[in-house]
């Protein structure tokens, strides 16, 4: 009686070129570092790189400087001249007389937070090859910026939260503009590069948008 015959095994081969593909498949599947992460991370530095060109306070609060102004073209350079020295702090004061005005109304402090929400997550942030679906409806670029600007008319000028931001960028400019007119700027020393730095919140936000895009891994050919 004949042995029976061994039947062969298979060893499994695996594919350099396969396993290439899968891997660069899933690299490329990563998320990449989400919009929020980087215009906080941006905003935080570029609020403390500003905070750190401040003047000192008792410099701006100094009595002995204030002087009533001799003609309207004397104000008028003080003003140029004080607003370009003391420009960090007077975005401080500015910011906290918006900032305690929005406390005390806590109905507008919701709507403003709402209104720059909605900017924020369904038009900047938001991938230009994917557009906004809500209530099961596709809508176009068109369609959502008109949409927020609609919605930032109406809280703006049919609310009370626009009468609140009118008086308290009212009253700081007020307190701003008679500071600077009072303020003799003859001890005061402007820094060329500080006048040239750009400063304001549109321009942080601008350039935390514009951030470029990680370019996908290329896979190595092995």
């Amino acid at each position: 009686m004949a042995a029976p015959t061994p039947t062969p095994q298979v060893l499994p081969v695996s594919n350099p070129q396969s396993t290439i593909t899968t891997t660069a498949t899933t690299e490329e599947q990563q998320p990449p570092q989400p919009a929020v992460r980087a215009i906080i991370s941006y905003f935080s530095d570029s609020l403390r790189h500003s905070l750190s060109h401040r003047r000192p306070w008792p410099e701006l609060m100094d009595r002995s400087a204030l002087a009533k102004p001799m003609s309207f073209s004397e104000a008028t350079l003080r003003v140029r001249h004080n607003v370009s020295y003391f420009r960090v702090n007077y975005y401080v004061v500015v910011s906290l007389i918006l900032a305690v005005s929005l406390l005390t109304s806590p109905f507008s402090l919701v709507l403003l937070v709402s209104l720059l929400a909605s900017w924020l997550f369904l038009y900047l942030l938001r991938p230009t090859d994917r557009p906004l679906r809500l209530f099961g409806r596709t809508f176009t670029d068109f369609e959502t910026l008109s949409l927020l600007a609609a919605a930032s008319f109406f809280l703006l000028f049919l609310t009370p939260l626009g009468s609140l931001l009118v008086t308290a960028f009212t009253v700081s400019i007020a307190l701003v503009a008679a500071h600077a007119a009072f303020r003799v700027p003859e001890d005061l020393f402007l820094d060329d590069r500080d006048s040239t730095q750009p400063a304001g919140f549109l321009s942080i936000l601008r350039a935390a948008v514009n951030v470029p895009p990680v370019p996908p891994p290329v896979p190595s050919r092995g």
